[in-house]
């Protein structure tokens, strides 16, 4: 395990109608942050709102503009002002990327330092965070945004639209049932997790999406050791081992979180993940719309 400290980020599977989007126009915060990291090829470099392109800055105003009008028919986020949604969401998207970027490239058994065509499922995505932002800083990547909850599914797909992104499906459905499906089963080289639920349960939900030599990182608190050790033994179980766990800075009103990285070194077993209320624990996936573990609802 190494230790590191970052600042600051086919055919789509489910189609649902969308709704035409409010074009309230919004002013797009320049927000500015500051990278400790080592250094990096310059792939890396768009880990804030101010370092992304004048076009995917629009992409992001009219994200933030959708989640803002949505909310107000649906529970997507309990943040409700532009600017906070700017930091506590889009920020806190976009600062998992510096160490996500070193890690994969650090285990890449291609040698290298090309990221395109990465493929990244976000596990438990609620709103699209952070994979719809992701997806935005990294056109080359493709992504899966897997979601239970028809809803929101229907939101994410207006989102997608609206946004103008072409590197981004939704699959509508359980983890537990994805997990066990041939068509998205260790298919994945990355899966994300920013959900509240405990590290032995969101490894259970992501590491069998995992190709073999992928990586699983999960958004977490600023003190996760306790769920950590708590999920260790699952993990091994899972195929995989801890890799790095680095400190996020963070603009939400907690500061500090922690991404915690794990490498994926052998298939997982079949029987992974179990059938919905069998798995390690039976508190379901519940998405952090506010930022990280966090919600202050």
């Amino acid at each position: 395990m190494s230790l590191c400290c970052c600042s600051t980020a086919a055919g789509r599977g489910f189609f649902l109608p969308s709704i035409l989007l409010s074009r309230r126009r919004h002013p797009l915060l320049n927000l500015r942050t500051t990278a400790t990291v080592a250094p990096a090829p310059a792939a890396a470099a768009a880990t804030s709102i101010s370092s992304l392109s004048a076009r995917q800055q629009r992409q992001v105003t009219v994200y933030v503009e959708a989640l803002l009008d949505w909310n107000q028919r649906m529970n997507l986020t309990a943040v409700t002002d532009e600017a906070e949604v700017m930091t506590r969401h889009v920020e806190d998207s976009l600062a998992v990327l510096p160490p996500l970027e070193r890690a994969y490239r650090a285990r890449s058994t291609s040698g290298g330092r090309d990221t395109d065509g990465v493929s990244l499922v976000d596990v438990g995505s609620g709103a699209g965070l952070p994979g719809l932002i992701l997806a935005v800083a990294r056109p080359s990547w493709r992504f899966t945004l897997l979601e239970s909850m028809k809803k929101r599914c229907t939101f994410l797909e207006h989102a997608i639209e609206a946004m103008g992104l072409s590197n981004v499906d939704v699959v509508c459905d359980r983890a537990e049932n994805v997990g066990q499906s041939l068509d998205y089963r260790e298919a994945y080289d990355i899966a994300a997790a920013r959900a509240v639920a405990e590290l032995k349960v969101l490894a259970e939900y992501c590491l069998p999406l995992v190709r073999v030599g992928g990586l699983f990182i999960a958004a977490k608190g600023h003190d996760p050791h306790e769920e950590i050790k708590n999920a260790k033994s699952a993990v091994q179980k899972l195929g995989a081992s801890m890799l790095e766990l680095c400190n996020v800075e963070s603009m939400g009103p907690h500061g500090q979180r922690t991404a915690v990285i794990y490498f994926k070194e052998r298939a997982t077993p079949k029987k992974y993940p179990r059938l919905p209320g069998r798995s390690i624990s039976h508190v379901p996936i519940k998405k952090s719309i506010l930022c990280w573990k966090f919600s202050n609802r």
